[in-house]
């Protein structure tokens, strides 16, 4: 189907779509939809099932407010006080946000936005996502809700797998029959994301269903994960279960009131982080919309078609490590239980020692973890990819924030690439004087990747080139950590 834009005002700007003519706002020159449902609400029947297609509206809906967010419950402390994650009420939670410098242009690359939160937390409400920046430039910013936690990545029985990535395949659709409209080009998609976004992009990647739906791909501190389908999967679904005392069907949990739902699964899921582990949800090899591990797969050459830009913080754990205290509090006793749960070689652990004189048992395990669960995965796909039809480029963001020793710590570059450093939630991780010069440089970069897929530097060669934004002003770095990377033996076994 084909969207027929109504006649445009200049004050409220007014859109058709496929299912019915939405009316934005006008702010600072950039014309604003939001709260926009791409599928029906997940709710009754719907809940644990599959997306659907949002019921037709008469007349014209108004798209200026958010619309509600997909069930959760605030960070645990202290990182509620860093992470400000709005809770819009409501039951119709698979909606999305688009900014576009006019409706009345044709042509234009498209950037998606898939929000992170470790499955958990999120939307696309967060001020720090505000897409005004990419439409001054020429960009249509596009950021999705989807669902989280149990409802959109519990695995039962009796309900498809990986319900909320097929949120995000559900949104890619409506933004092909619908992004004209406002604008954009359908076929100058580009999907990005930060930390569960980043991993449930690779997913799309290696998701047969998802080809042709976007042609460049952002990952920002993300790298391929799922889990086979098997015990380990189904664990947090049966713990939660366990604790409202039903069965771990979805039958059994839909009939359970959302609210101590929500409430059983904030107590499973309590006390870990995507770097120490603990009760979560993860995305799963469910031989359907995932027919193999992400990881695998673009080894393999899934998706070489496609453009990629993919990267990390420097200090990524430091946001989990710092606040908590773990940093100081983790003996030399506890390190080495986790090297060995890890199975870190002898002499890699002993190069990054030596490389990190003074740094504590919990700054070395944070270093080492960040690159094992990133660093290598990211660096095999871009040596898999040489001679692929898409190209691959590599950054590394460096710049240390003041707040609370955080340091180049994991979602500091959010804000750099958004342009919105002015933002609460921007300053609560970056402080009052973040370099402005940093976040034009980052943004500019990643303007330039959705419009030509060329963000700035050499694509990824032989000669590994890294862009390294700060500290200081950014360059071109070659074969960064490849001494500690190589000590890695899954890396090694990709070189």
């Amino acid at each position: 189907m084909t969207a027929v834009p109504p006649p445009i005002s200049t004050t409220s700007p007014q859109v058709g779509t496929v299912h019915g003519a939405v009316r934005g706002t006008l702010e600072q020159g950039v014309a604003v939809f939001r709260g926009i449902p791409y599928a029906a609400a997940p709710v009754g029947a719907r809940r644990f099932r599959a997306p659907e297609p949002p019921e037709p509206w008469e007349g014209v809906r108004e798209a200026v407010a958010f619309g509600p967010t997909a069930p959760k419950r605030p960070y645990s402390p202290p990182l509620d006080r860093l992470l400000p994650d709005p809770d819009v009420p409501g039951d119709g939670c698979l909606n999305l946000n688009v900014w576009t410098p006019s409706p009345a242009r044709t042509g234009l690359p498209v950037l998606v936005w898939i929000h992170g939160g470790s499955l958990l937390h999120g939307s696309s409400a967060v001020p720090l996502y505000d897409g005004a920046a990419f439409a001054r430039d020429g960009v249509v910013l596009v950021s999705v809700n989807y669902r989280l936690g149990i409802e959109g990545f519990g695995v039962f029985p009796d309900a498809p797998a990986n319900r909320g990535l097929l949120d995000q395949l559900a949104a890619l659709a409506w933004v092909r029959d619908n992004i004209a409209a406002f604008g954009g080009d359908p076929d100058l998609v580009t999907v990005c994301g930060e930390s569960a976004g980043a991993i449930s992009i690779a997913a799309l990647l290696a998701a047969p269903r998802a080809k042709g739906l976007f042609r460049r791909a952002v990952l920002q501190s993300g790298a391929p994960t799922a889990l086979p389908l098997d015990a380990a999967a189904r664990r947090t679904t049966e713990l939660i279960a366990k604790r409202l005392g039903v069965a771990a069907t979805a039958g059994a949990l839909a009939a359970v009131d959302p609210a101590e739902l929500l409430a059983a699964q904030t107590e499973v899921t309590s006390g870990g982080s995507p770097l120490t582990g603990g009760s979560s949800f993860q995305i799963v090899v469910d031989g359907d919309l995932l027919p193999r591990d992400p990881l695998e797969a673009l080894l393999d050459g899934a998706a070489n078609d496609v453009d990629l830009l993919m990267g990390t913080n420097s200090e990524e754990y430091r946001l989990w490590f710092v606040p908590s205290g773990l940093t100081e509090r983790l003996s030399r006793i506890k390190l080495r239980l986790a090297l060995l749960k890890f199975k870190v070689p002898g002499a890699t652990a002993r190069t990054y020692r030596a490389n990190r004189p003074g740094a504590t048992p919990g700054e070395l395990l944070g270093a080492l973890a960040t690159d094992l669960l990133l660093r290598v995965p990211l660096n095999r796909v871009a040596d898999a990819r040489a001679g692929a039809a898409g190209s691959t480029r590599l950054y590394e963001f460096g710049w240390r924030s003041p707040v609370l020793r955080l340091g180049a710590c994991h979602g500091l570059e959010i804000a750099f690439v958004f342009d919105t450093l002015d933002r609460p939630d921007a300053v609560a991780l970056a402080g009052e004087d973040a370099p402005q010069e940093l976040a034009d440089a980052m943004h500019a970069a990643w303007v330039r990747f959705a419009a030509c897929g060329d963000p700035g530097w050499p694509a990824w060669d032989t000669s590994r080139p890294v862009m390294a934004f700060g500290p200081g002003v950014p360059a071109v770095v070659s074969a960064p950590r490849d001494e500690e990377l190589h000590g890695w033996a899954p890396y090694r076994s990709s070189t």
